[in-house]
């Protein structure tokens, strides 16, 4: 079938976003509509002592300026990790006792005109009394470290095991080999290209409106409606195109819920859009871990235990999934698709005064991945052994799967030595040696790196929900419960549903972003879309045939009626009836509603391999990935240039945060790198010139289409192969996230002398 599954059509939302007829948050035009600005704190800690607020109200423009004491009855953020004994960190939309880091809400401006709010927002006076701050996990858990929350006994607010401690502990003793490794993973701020917006509407009739930027509208409406203190049909939650998630677009955030509050307060819509400066401050931010790991081997060369101990900075609140990351999220992924008999993983969550931290890109499974890869590198180095050759024997043969993991995780199905033969041949594995010389003839240093990743996708889903309408002029409509960020929902559900209709795409319209429209559905995070969403769409199709047979049966006076390529047939006759005619004669009598729900919901495991080259200039420090291939296995590819466009972005992402980003704050927690000019994200000439891109599938048991999630996959793969490559051009040379241009030069010259000095 033209444009089925497995087939690479144009992207349907194109035309629409390149020729700027996109609808952004920050599009929406209401009549009436005020603007409004956050007051946000310049203090990681300080008591906040008064608040005045009259030269701000005398700015002219300036409608109304709220506090806490305004909001202080409202229902609070909730984090959604409810690990035992966890002391709660409530975040109000306004705080009203302490600013806990740099960019916490202290008052919010409504004004005539954005100009008039920021100015509003300029002359809100507070008193400040400043307190000491721990801004590092060192600093945090020192004896007698200042509390970020004065009811908690200390920063460490919880530890979280998982695996067997004891028997990792003893068979690390007892291996023939040890390496140890302290991996720290940098924080990164995920600066997508839209920032954050959010205009809120009320009327005594329908209640709230809030259109945002998000990742899901049904799980917002009932989090809005619990928070706001109203029945959630007085919500409706919309949410149009969307110019970047990665994770952090899936929580709340005080701004969605204060414009509602002021909405209501003042008879009028209120539009508020963050600026950059808002989005380093306040946007949830990533990783930001210590982990000391160790990896025991027998004297074969074989993987007899894993131990990792980790502390997760949490930040100054704990964020919708934030104590979920490390522990539920990647945790149980530690230790990849390798033979390991057993392994404990021990993760502590830890506040300071800093930007509360969540999911990005991955959402603990690359930094799993990171810990695992770096010490299966340096192991094989230590050993005397290939990077290539540690590997073979330890992956998972096919014949060994179904595999438990001892961390609660099932591996199904895959063939990963295959993939890691495919990813070596297809990255000229054997051609490196005359690379690196020639490298070296230039004065250049040459390195290559290696990792093989596994991620958990679609984990913790139990359901997902399509809804179906059919047009008079035969156009299926379908509302789907996920929301696209810009990965290509319209084309990939398209696809699904066109084939499985035998209709062309262009009958297929995919709705999503409206609890009006579909008011069931679990958002898209975690690649979680296309096997839960995908299931949906196919069962709502196949409700709507059944549908269209019963009614095609009373119509054409038959006992039996076939279906296929949008028409309904009496078997054995020539008579029929097109979709188009059936929903023209009975509206809404093709429409219905689909819930997919597995008897056993099972989470998909993407894994691959990814082979990266760098080269060194010792003269300056600068890094280059000059040579870049992976193999992954994702199942059946609906689309393969989604995919592959996806893992472009996915890479770019890793290798950002391995040679660039880093959130860094100063004394008294400051945020030091708040704006472009001091926070690196990668560039179009800091990619390597081409990412071969190759797969060797094999097909997920748990959904029906086949599909393995593929969003994330990019970023797992890519942090650890481009860093192990630039250890390897450094001589083994250990050194942590972001590589930079100065890192890399100060290894660069004490290599030099040493060499000189032999």
């Amino acid at each position: 079938m033209k444009f089925g599954i497995g087939q690479s059509p144009k992207r349907v939302e194109d035309f629409r976003l390149l020729t700027g007829n996109g609808r952004f948050t920050d599009d929406i035009q209401l009549a009436g509509a005020l603007f409004a600005a956050t007051v946000r704190s310049p203090y990681g800690h300080a008591r906040i002592a008064a608040i005045d607020t009259s030269d701000a109200r005398a700015v002219p423009g300036v409608v109304a300026v709220y506090t806490h004491a305004d909001i202080a009855h409202y229902g609070v953020i909730p984090c959604l990790v409810p690990f035992s004994g966890k002391v709660t960190t409530p975040h109000a939309m306004l705080t009203g006792d302490k600013a806990r880091f740099v960019g916490d809400g202290i008052a919010f401006v409504v004004a005539e005109t954005r100009e008039a709010a920021r100015a509003g927002a300029d002359a809100v006076i507070v008193d400040y009394d400043e307190l000491p701050a721990v801004t590092t996990i060192a600093d945090a858990i020192a004896p007698g470290a200042t509390k970020v929350w004065d009811d908690a006994p200390s920063n460490d607010l919880f530890a979280f095991p998982l695996g067997d401690g004891d028997a990792a502990t003893a068979a690390i003793a007892a291996a023939a080999h040890v390496t140890r490794l302290r991996v720290i993973q940098n924080r990164v701020a995920p600066t997508s290209m839209e920032v954050r917006a959010a205009v809120g509407d009320y009327s005594e009739a329908g209640g709230f409106t809030l259109d945002f930027g998000g990742q899901g509208v049904a799980s917002a409406r009932k989090m809005v409606a619990g928070i706001m203190g109203v029945d959630p049909g007085k919500v409706r939650i919309r949410c149009g195109d969307v110019g970047g998630g990665f994770g952090m677009k899936a929580f709340l955030y005080p701004e969605y819920l204060l414009v509602l509050h002021a909405a209501r307060d003042l008879g009028r819509p209120v539009k508020w859009t963050g600026e950059r400066g808002d989005a380093f401050q306040s946007d949830t931010h990533g990783r930001a871990m210590v982990s000391d790991a160790a990896i025991g081997f027998d004297a074969d060369g074989l993987i007899t235990a894993l131990q990792v101990e980790t502390w997760s900075d949490l930040g100054a609140y704990q964020s919708q999934f934030g104590p979920a990351i490390q522990t539920v999220a990647g945790g149980r992924i530690l230790g990849g698709v390798y033979r390991i008999p057993v392994i404990h993983n021990l993760v502590h969550g830890i506040m300071t005064n800093t930007t509360p931290v969540d999911a990005y890109r991955g959402a603990g499974r690359p930094e799993a991945a990171y810990i695992v890869e770096r010490l299966v590198e340096a192991a094989a180095r230590e050993l005397g052994v290939g990077v290539d050759e540690i590997r073979r024997k330890n992956l998972l043969r096919p014949d060994e799967l179904p595999h438990a993991n001892g961390l609660g995780l099932t591996f199904d199905i895959g063939n990963f030595p295959a993939v890691l033969d495919k990813a070596l041949s297809n990255a000229d594995w054997a051609g490196f040696p005359e690379r690196k010389a020639a490298a070296a003839r230039k004065g250049l240093r040459y390195g290559r790196g290696i990792a093989y990743y596994v991620e958990i996708a679609g984990g913790g889903s139990t359901e997902e929900f399509a809804d179906i309408r059919v047009g008079s002029d035969g156009i299926v409509e379908a509302a789907v419960g996920t929301q696209s960020n810009g990965q290509g929902h319209e084309t990939a559900y398209a696809q699904v549903l066109a084939d499985r209709l035998g209709l062309p795409m262009e009958s297929i319209r995919i709705v999503q972003g409206d609890t009006d429209r579909l008011d069931d559905g679990n958002g898209t995070g975690g690649s979680r879309s296309l096997a839960w969403g995908g299931g949906a769409v196919i069962e709502a199709g196949d409700d709507m045939v059944k549908r269209g047979i019963e009614l095609a049966k009373a119509d054409l006076d038959v006992a039996d009626v076939d279906y296929a390529e949008g028409v309904f047939g009496a078997r054995g006759t020539n008579r029929t009836v097109s979709l188009a005619e059936l929903a023209a004669k009975h509206p809404g009598g093709l429409d219905g509603r689909a819930t997919y729900k597995p008897e056993t919901p099972r989470p998909t495991f993407p894994n691959g391999c990814h082979v990266a080259e760098v080269e060194i200039d010792p003269a300056t420090g600068t890094t280059k990935v000059v040579r870049y291939s992976l193999v992954d296995d994702f199942g059946v590819l609906m689309n393969p240039m989604l995919v592959e466009g996806q893992i472009h972005g996915g890479v770019a992402q890793g290798l950002g945060q391995v040679l660039l980003e880093d959130i860094v704050y100063g004394d008294g927690a400051q945020l030091l790198t708040g704006s472009f000019m001091d926070y690196g994200v990668p560039r179009a000439d800091d990619m390597p010139p081409v990412i071969g891109f190759a797969t060797l599938g094999t097909p997920s048991p748990t959904n029906p289409l086949g599909v393995k999630g593929c969003g994330e996959a990019g970023t797992i793969g890519a942090m650890p192969s481009i860093m192990n490559a630039i250890i390897d051009a450094l001589d083994g040379t250990q050194l942590e996230m972001p590589a930079t241009i100065e890192k890399v030069w100060r290894i660069c010259r004490s290599l030099d002398v040493a060499e000189a000095a032999e």
